[in-house]
């Protein structure tokens, strides 16, 4: 072809068979479809896995405190302090716990023996009632056990599929190991 010779134009009907820049429409269309399934994904798997770390957290103090016979507040502030490394890698900053010794008496009365809290949670009161419908298949009469709770909000990094914070509270019952009851001295 010369340089000036003019290029005709395509004939109309030659375009209905003309595959260039299909591979980019359908990019188009379906890459914002595949990035929200992609960051929703995340998000999802980031709420479970907070919700487990909560869990793990709740069953880790308790256990702790379950080894014990006898325990102070300067050891379950140290308790508290592995319940936040338990966390890691997810924030802390509304991560609360509760430890709670709980007894029955012979006559089936249930009542709080101590309790201590952190990060927004209340220590329930020293010799009230305590009262669960779990509680009747872990705890019998003169019996003891410790409560362990976490509570730990979730608020999505996106934003996109889960808009709300999602609250978890996770609550274990574990029996004492070594003594009838776990007691606190200074609590």
């Amino acid at each position: 072809m010369s340089a000036g010779a003019k290029v005709s134009p395509r004939p109309p009907w030659r375009l209905a068979h003309d595959r260039s820049g299909v591979a980019a429409v359908e990019f188009a269309l379906l890459a914002p479809v595949l990035i929200l399934l992609y960051f929703g994904a995340v998000e999802l798997t980031q709420g479970f896995l907070t919700q487990e770390r909560t869990a793990h957290t709740a069953s880790a103090i308790g256990d702790l405190v379950s080894q014990s016979s006898t325990l102070t507040t300067a050891d379950i502030t140290d308790i508290f302090a592995v319940g936040q490394t338990t966390m890691y890698p997810y924030p802390t900053p509304s991560l609360g716990m509760r430890l709670s010794a709980v007894n029955e008496d012979a006559q089936g009365v249930v009542t709080v023996g101590w309790s201590e809290a952190t990060g927004g949670m209340t220590a329930l009161t020293k010799g009230g009632s305590y009262s669960d419908p779990n509680l009747g298949s872990v705890l019998a009469p003169s019996q003891s056990v410790i409560v362990a709770e976490s509570q730990n909000t979730y608020h999505s990094v996106f934003g996109a599929v889960i808009p709300q914070p999602i609250t978890f509270h996770e609550k274990y019952y574990l029996k004492p190991r070594i003594s009838t009851q776990v007691t606190c001295s200074d609590c």
